[in-house]
Parts: C-alpha cells; sequence; structure tokens
C-alpha cells in the first residue's frame, strides 16, 4: 500500500522553522542566565536540522540541495561547538554556494546538466512539446547553445550569493566562536542573509528562467505560459 502523497508546507512555514525561530533563539536565549551560548546553538541548530530530516524523510528521495543544507548547518554547529575562528564561518558560508555554482558549470559537460534540473525539467515545463517543436524547426543545436548559456547565468547567481555571503558574514560575526555574542550576530546573520541575498539571487534565477523562456519563444513559437506546466 503506497503512502498518501502529503501537501509541501508553505514558504512561510518553511522560514519560520528554519530562519526566524533560531535566529530569534540564538540572539535571545545565548546569555548565561537562559540556555548559554552551546545550549542555544545547539537548540537553534535542531530546528532546521529537524525540519531539513524531515523533508527527506517526506520526499523519499535523496536531494542533493537538501543534503547541501543539512552539510552546511551541521558546519555551522561545529565552527561554534569548536569555537574555531569566525573566519571560517564566513568560508563555509561562501563554500555552499560556490560549489553549488561550480556544479551547474562543470555540469554543462556531462550527460546531465543540471540547468535541466533545476529550470529546465519536465515538472516545471512541458519539455516534451518544446524538443517537438525544435525538431519540427530545426533549431535543437541553437537552443542548447542558449542552454548552455543559461547554465553559466544560473551559476553565476550562485558565485553572487557566494560572495555576499562571505562579505556579509565577516561585516556581521566578528565574536570568537562559542560566546554569546557570536550566537547573537549568528542570529542576525541568518535573518539578513534572506532579504540581502536569497531575495537577489531568487530575482536572478527568474531572470535565467526569462532566457529560457524567450528562447522558447523566439526558436518554437511557444510562449513560455503555454509550455509551462502550471498553466494547463
Amino acid at each position: 500500500m503506497s503512502t498518501p502523497q502529503r501537501k509541501p508546507a508553505s514558504p512561510l512555514t518553511e522560514v519560520l522553522i528554519a530562519v526566524i525561530v533560531p535566529s530569534i533563539i540564538l540572539m535571545q536565549l545565548s546569555g548565561p542566565e537562559d540556555l548559554g551560548p552551546v545550549n542555544a546553538l545547539l537548540l537553534a541548530l535542531a530546528f532546521p536540522l529537524g525540519w531539513g530530516a524531515r523533508d527527506l524523510w517526506l520526499q523519499r528521495r535523496l536531494n542533493p540541495f537538501a543534503v547541501l543544507g543539512l552539510v552546511s548547518i551541521g558546519l555551522t554547529g561545529g565552527i561554534g561547538l569548536l569555537e574555531l575562528d569566525a573566519f571560517w564561518l564566513a568560508v563555509k558560508e561562501a563554500a555552499i554556494p560556490g560549489l553549488i555554482g561550480l556544479a551547474v558549470i562543470g555540469s554543462t559537460w556531462t550527460r546531465y546538466p543540471l540547468i535541466r534540473t533545476v529550470l529546465y525539467h519536465p515538472r516545471l515545463i512541458d519539455v516534451e512539446r518544446v524538443q517537438a517543436q525544435l525538431l519540427l524547426r530545426g533549431a535543437q543545436a541553437e537552443f542548447e547553445a542558449r542552454l548552455q548559456r543559461a547554465t553559466w547565468m544560473l551559476g553565476a547567481t550562485f558565485f553572487f550569493s557566494a560572495t555576499m555571503n562571505f562579505i556579509l558574514a565577516r561585516w556581521i560575526v566578528v565574536s570568537p566562536a562559542g560566546t554569546t555574542a557570536f550566537n547573537e550576530e549568528l542570529g542576525r546573520l541568518t535573518l539578513l542573509s534572506y532579504p540581502m541575498i536569497a531575495i537577489p539571487a531568487t530575482l536572478m534565477m527568474l531572470l535565467v528562467l526569462y532566457y529560457i523562456g524567450r528562447a522558447i519563444h523566439q526558436l518554437t513559437g511557444l510562449k513560455l505560459t503555454e509550455c509551462l506546466h502550471t498553466a494547463q
């Protein structure tokens, strides 16, 4: 008997559990009169770690981006608990999106470019319909060339995030790891990273999707709204 499909959580719920609650814990409960820096850090990390593990369990598949998120959380906790220099936190913050960007660009030389997993994917776009029109018009080679340019654009969004993560972490987190001040700064970093990094990066990714949609329209005559599965 198959497990019934569960409705995915709303983005607001995910941001609340993975970002807002841990940030409040770090900023408000890290003092020695409360939980203390170590216990507050462990409690704050438990929320996104538990949420990520829950998501992996319910999806019943290994999502590489979710795994990277769990690794990132584990490294953050390790830096705090081992009381490493705050510089390594900035390196970690930059390394995760940087590695994703390298993977996106490096995948262009493999059989499975990540652009097809992230944006040009059958769950988002009616790929069969697009490919049929490309074949009819003999435009497959031109479309592949544009997909490769879109891959470089997508990689650039992750490099942007990596650079901004490093700058923001170095600017905000200046106290020694394992201290109350470090936890408070880590909470502020988590809160600020979304409006200052995640939102611009998302807008850049939407521009890449627009570029793909424009290429589809020019080469097949189909509008993006006609080949998006959400339009059906």
